[in-house]
């Protein structure tokens, strides 16, 4: 995966530089809307193109899943990778700097590589199966706590799909009970990357598209922690629904989510 690894990250750096300039060499963000609370930027649209510009001179034969230009479908055996130019465009349209690109390579539905960079702060997440995880060339690992109150957890809100918003107001309230606390980026690739490195103990989200997580759940993995969808399964890629934790952490986040969570919120389609 070396040479795999190698154009995402180019394509990720090329990326990132067109982000960090759009608000100076363009005229305006051209912000829409694709749902109420889900933004899309000019910016999304220029990264995304640059990003599958350079897999497709490489790897013409690979499949796509890309955010802004596929859409969520199904995930076939071929090698396909996920793509997410900006992981955080509402955090980018406001200026509010923590937002990623995020590019993973998956084949017979399983990740091989998956890449992260968080573009202000240019941290770069990487991992490759078998391989371990990084930060910016350095091994990390998830966290050794064993304790709800000595643990720190990450989450994201379901603003595209509100259905359920009282009983996750129950969980964040359960969390904010026995932990030390809980944190709300707002990019969902940095949440479960901060994990990876040990600085959450914990993370869930209800609602996230497959390109949200595709490569830094694999990161999660990598790094030693456990990813699950809400009922221990794996249905996460595509069932909107996650958990990443530490071992430990992971058996009591899923413990309070079976508790605390209505069934038919719960569960994975």
């Amino acid at each position: 995966m070396s040479h795999e690894l190698e154009l995402a990250r180019k394509a990720a750096f090329a990326a990132a530089d067109l982000i960090r300039d759009y608000h100076t060499e363009h005229s305006g963000l051209g912000i829409r809307y694709k749902g109420r609370h889900d933004l899309v930027t000019k910016a999304d649209v220029a990264s995304e193109e640059i990003i599958l510009s350079y897999i497709r001179d490489t790897f013409p034969d690979d499949e796509i899943l890309a955010e802004e230009s596929t859409g969520e479908e199904a995930l076939s055996d071929k090698r396909t990778w996920i793509v997410d130019p900006i992981d955080g465009t509402t955090n980018f349209a406001h200026e509010f700097p923590l937002f990623c690109v995020s590019i993973a390579l998956y084949e017979n539905k399983s990740a091989l590589m998956g890449l992260v960079y968080e573009v202000n702060q240019g941290e770069l997440f990487t991992a490759v199966k078998g391989e371990g995880a990084r930060l910016n060339g350095k091994p990390i690992e998830v966290s050794d706590i064993t304790r709800p109150d000595e643990s720190l957890f990450g989450t994201g809100f379901p603003y595209r799909d509100l259905e359920m918003i009282d009983d996750y107001l129950k969980l964040f309230k359960v969390f904010m009970e026995e932990t030390q606390g809980v944190r709300r980026p707002g990019t969902a690739a940095y949440d479960l990357c901060c994990v990876a490195a040990g600085r959450f103990d914990g993370f869930y989200e209800y609602a996230l598209a497959p390109w949200d997580v595709a490569a830094a759940s694999l990161i999660v993995q990598e790094a030693g922690g456990v990813v699950s969808d809400w009922d221990d399964d794996q249905k996460w890629l595509f069932g909107k629904r996650i958990i990443a934790a530490n071992p430990e952490m992971h058996k009591y986040i899923l413990g309070r989510i079976q508790d605390t969570i209505s069934e038919k919120y719960r569960k994975a389609k």
